[in-house]
């Protein structure tokens, strides 16, 4: 059974002719970066789908906000673990089958939620759905890897990005206004359908390598002929990618917040309906496609490839529209709807800049994936925490007035402002730091 196993995901073999045939070349990188795209964006509408029924569940007394907590936390850390994991087996696999597999597993927990109230199944399956998610990104970063050169890596990267904006935006838009009709369990069961599309998408147009095509390695001589594990090992000694890590858990802490209970702050907090709630926060998920379109160009063009002034900047506009949102009183619709556009295309820059081109400009190429690994360990880390903090801090600073349920928000609020803060200080310190 291992030896299947082994050999199913085993990247496929170089096919006997390689030629350089620089036409099918970019006809395969097109059809490589937008199944990837369109198939990391459908696994985030499989991942976001209990973000958009919270609400629904506690009005019908399922859960506890911090029930909920609890639940969210558990995709939040298997993810992290898993991600580090999945991101040193990606740099080893067909990334085809990987990243296949990922998301039809993913579509079939979606579908089996759809079908239960209990606590317990939520926290065993929503932890599982959290460890077949990290296997998406690592797939798309080696896929990256393997068929873009240097000089295109940037630039397709931040355009590959706006995946899970194209997530958010339709699980905050499309999913939610069929849960307001159908009800919570359609939330997961929508979701399960759109990622069974992503599965035949990934499965027929994502393709594992050059050499698997039967065309001549991207990889320059020296990058295919290092050892992986070698490669690897430099990743974990290097500091730098530490404080990249840090940086980055801190800004998923912000990220997670919003994406995780900026509806429910926005509901009982101040006042707003559901689809009204939803749209404020999907906007920017809608807008935030403009970041990851701008980061690879941006930093590119005007800066030599250099992340590091870019990522400052987004980083000060990320936590200026934090500080906004949560401390603007209820009435203000227009600020808190732009406050979520500058939040969205900072954060979603930023995402792009910590989370991967920075990791992967300082990491060796053969071992992108350990780099992304160990950057998304400590990110959702971080989300992961978030979400066990903030069910807490909610759920403890409620009181009843009345027939109302009353929350108070005071606390949390310098929580996640104080994690973009720091998120700012530690990308700060990479300030030096150069592109390997």
């Amino acid at each position: 059974m291992l030896k299947f196993i082994r050999d199913f995901f085993r990247p496929a073999p170089a096919k006997p002719v390689l030629v350089e045939d620089k036409k099918r070349l970019v006809k395969l990188q097109w059809a490589v970066f937008l199944s990837s795209t369109i198939g990391y964006g459908l696994y985030y509408v499989c991942r976001m789908s209990f973000n958009i029924v919270k609400k629904p569940l506690v009005d019908e007394g399922i859960f506890s906000e911090q029930q909920l907590g609890i639940i969210g936390s558990t995709l939040m850390f298997s993810y992290a673990f898993g991600k580090f994991a999945n991101g040193f087996m990606a740099d080893r696999m067909n990334i085809n089958r990987f990243m296949t597999f990922g998301l039809l597993l993913s579509s079939v927990i979606n579908l089996a939620l759809g079908f239960s109230h209990s606590f317990w199944m939520f926290v065993v399956l929503w932890g599982l759905n959290g460890w077949v998610q990290s296997i998406g990104s690592p797939s798309s970063v080696v896929a990256l890897s393997r068929w873009m050169d240097d000089s295109q890596r940037g630039t397709f990267f931040g355009f590959g990005s706006i995946a899970q904006n194209i997530g958010k935006g339709f699980t905050y838009i499309g999913i939610a206004a069929i849960v307001s009709v159908g009800g919570w369990r359609w939330g997961f069961e929508a979701s399960a359908f759109m990622g069974f599309v992503g599965v035949l998408l990934l499965y027929f147009f994502f393709h594992d390598s050059p050499p698997a095509k039967g065309l001549v390695p991207v990889m320059k001589a020296q990058e295919r002929t290092a050892s992986v594990g070698a490669m690897q090992k430099a990743v974990l000694r290097n500091p730098a990618i530490w404080v990249l890590a840090l940086s980055s858990a801190c800004l998923y802490i912000c990220r997670e917040a919003i994406d995780s209970w900026g509806i429910f702050f926005l509901q009982t907090n101040k006042g707003y309906e559901g689809i009204e709630a939803s749209s404020i926060i999907g906007i920017a998920a809608a807008v935030g496609i403009v970041g990851p379109l701008l980061s690879g160009v941006v930093s590119d063009v005007w800066f030599g490839g250099s992340r590091n002034i870019p990522a400052l900047f987004c980083g000060i506009c990320n936590t200026v529209a934090m500080t906004v949102f949560v401390f603007v009183p209820a009435g203000y619709f227009w600020v808190d709807f732009v406050s979520m556009i500058v939040f969205g295309v900072s954060t979603s820059a930023l995402v792009c800049y910590l989370g991967g081109m920075m990791a992967i400009d300082i990491a060796p190429k053969k071992a992108s994936g350990a780099a992304l690994g160990v950057v998304g360990v400590a990110s959702y880390i971080g989300a992961g925490l978030q979400e066990i903090i903030s069910g807490h801090l909610i759920g403890s600073n409620k009181s009843v007035v009345g027939d109302l349920i009353v929350y108070d928000f005071s606390t949390i609020r310098f929580f996640w402002i104080g994690a973009a803060v720091v998120s700012l200080l530690l990308c700060a310190a990479l300030w030096n730091v150069k592109r390997r």
